[in-house]
C-alpha cells in the first residue's frame, strides 16, 4: 500500500499525503497543477428533523388551486370542479401525499372507521372474520378499530372506551354472547351496533340471524344415514346465547329423527382445543360409550380428534366427529374433519352493510335482521358406526358421504 501511495500520488506535483488517497485529495491535487478547476462545495448533510412534510398546502401549490378546493376533493365534496379536482388527485399521486386522516374527520365530520369487537384473537374463526371485514371496509374507503375481549368483561369495557375516544362511526359486536350494559356508552351516543343472534332493541341496532339449525339438521341426519343413533353433543360456554341456539337445534335435529341421547352424552364445553380434550375424555368415561359426537365449534372438535388419537381410537372407524363453523384448519386436521360452514365471509359482509346502511343514509337500506346460513361440509371423520359394514366381505370400511349433502370439490 505504501508503495501504491508513492506512485500515485508522484503523478500529482509530488505531494505525498499520511493517508491513503480519496477523491477529495485527488481533487485537491488536481487544483495544485490546475488552479481554474472550481472548488469542492461542501454539500451540508440534512437532517431528518429539517425534511418537510408534505401539507394540503404543498398540493394546493403544485395543482395551481387554492387550499379550499384541495379539502374539499379529498373529503369527496360534490361540488367541486371536475377538471380541478382531476388535477389535485394528479398532484397527490406526484407528490405521493397521503392525506391526514384526523384532519379529514374534522373537515367532514366523520371518521369512516369502524369497530370490530371480538371475543378471542386465537381462535381461528375470528382473524378469518376479521380478514373479511378488513377487504370490505378497504373496498369501500372505511378503516377497522379492533378489540378482543377475551371473554373479559373489564377489557371489553376498555375496547369500548377506547373506540369511542377514536370516533367510531359503527361497532359490529361480534362476540357471540355479550352483557348488554357494557354497551351503555355506545348506546348513549347513539353509535349503530350490529350483534350476532341476539340484540337489544333500538333503531341503531341490526341483527345478523344464523340458521343454525339448518346446518346442523344436515349433520345429523348424514350421522343418521351412516346409522349411527348414538349421539353426543359436546356444547360452549351456556351463558352465551349462541351456544343455547346450537344445542338447541341439535335437540330439534336428533328429536326428527327419533333419536334421544342419553344425558350424560350431552356435555358443556368451552369452544376451546383443551376444552375439547376435557370433554371427550368425559365421554370417554361414560359406561356407555356414544358412536359419534358433534361439537358446537371446530375448535372443541380438534382437542377431540387428538384425545380419540391418544386413546387409540380410530376415527372415523370407532367414532365419528362433526365439528362446526369450517374454519381453514379443519380441512388439514387428520382425519380431516366433516363440520358444519358457516361462512366467515358472509358474516363479515352482512356486519359492514348493515353498519353502512346506517351511517350512510343514501344506500336506503332499513333491512334490520340479516340471515346467515349454514351448510354441511363432509370430509373424512364421520363413517359407519363399529360393525355396521361388517357384512361387506373383503372390503374396507370407508367414510360414506351422504349424496344429498354438500361434498367438498
Amino acid at each position: 500500500m505504501g508503495l501504491f501511495k508513492k506512485i500515485l500520488v508522484k503523478g500529482f506535483a509530488g505531494q505525498t499525503f499520511s493517508s491513503a488517497p480519496t477523491l477529495c485529495n485527488l481533487h485537491l491535487l488536481g487544483q495544485v497543477r490546475n488552479p481554474n478547476l472550481p472548488p469542492i462545495k461542501k454539500r451540508p448533510r440534512q437532517k431528518n428533523s429539517d425534511k418537510k412534510r408534505l401539507d394540503i398546502r404543498d398540493v394546493a401549490l403544485h395543482a395551481r388551486v387554492s387550499i379550499a378546493t384541495v379539502s374539499r376533493t379529498i373529503n369527496s365534496v360534490p361540488t367541486v370542479d371536475k377538471e380541478l379536482a382531476k388535477r389535485v388527485w394528479k398532484s397527490i399521486e406526484e407528490l405521493n401525499y397521503f392525506p391526514n386522516s384526523q384532519a379529514r374527520s374534522l373537515v367532514s365530520g366523520r371518521s369512516r372507521l369502524f369497530g370490530l369487537l371480538i371475543s378471542e384473537i386465537t381462535n381461528p374463526f375470528f382473524p378469518e372474520l376479521i380478514q373479511g371485514f378488513e377487504d370490505f371496509a378497504i373496498e369501500n374507503n372505511y378503516e377497522i378499530l379492533i378489540g378482543s375481549t377475551n371473554y373479559d368483561p373489564a377489557r371489553m369495557e376498555i375496547c369500548i372506551r377506547r373506540m369511542i375516544e377514536r370516533n367510531v362511526e359503527g361497532v359490529a359486536v361480534m362476540t357471540f354472547g355479550i352483557e348488554e350494559p357494557l354497551l351503555d356508552g355506545l348506546v348513549l351516543r347513539n353509535i349503530p351496533m350490529v350483534f350476532v343472534d341476539a340484540a337489544p332493541p333500538s333503531d341503531n341496532v341490526s341483527t345478523l340471524v344464523v340458521d343454525y339449525f339448518e346446518g346442523i339438521r344436515q349433520g345429523v341426519q348424514h350421522l343418521a344415514a351412516l346409522g349411527h343413533r348414538k349421539l353426543a353433543f359436546i356444547s360452549g360456554p351456556m351463558q352465551q346465547r349462541t351456544c343455547q341456539l346450537r344445542k338447541s337445534a341439535f335437540l330439534r335435529a336428533v328429536e326428527e329423527i327419533g333419536v334421544q341421547p342419553a344425558e350424560e352424552w350431552l356435555i358443556e364445553g368451552n369452544h376451546t382445543l383443551e376444552g375439547g380434550m376435557r370433554t371427550m375424555e368425559q365421554l370417554l368415561q361414560c359406561a356407555h360409550r356414544p358412536t359419534a359426537v358433534m361439537c358446537s365449534n371446530d375448535m372443541t372438535a380438534i382437542g377431540a380428534l387428538r384425545v380419540l388419537a391418544r386413546a387409540g381410537l380410530r376415527v372415523p372407524d370407532q367414532m365419528s366427529v362433526i365439528g362446526f363453523d369450517d374454519i381453514h384448519l379443519a380441512e388439514f386436521v387428520y382425519p380431516p374433519l366433516t363440520t358444519v360452514r358457516m361462512s366467515r365471509n358472509d358474516l363479515a359482509r352482512a356486519a359492514f352493510s348493515a353498519l353502512r346502511a346506517h351511517v350512510e343514509p343514501t344506500l336506503a337500506n332499513t333491512k334490520k335482521a340479516w340471515p346467515i346460513s349454514t351448510k354441511l361440509t363432509v370430509r373424512q371423520s364421520t363413517g359407519y358406526p363399529a360393525g355396521m359394514a361388517v357384512g361387506q366381505a373383503g372390503k374396507p370400511r370407508k367414510s360414506v358421504k351422504a349424496s344429498k349433502l354438500s361434498r367438498e370439490s
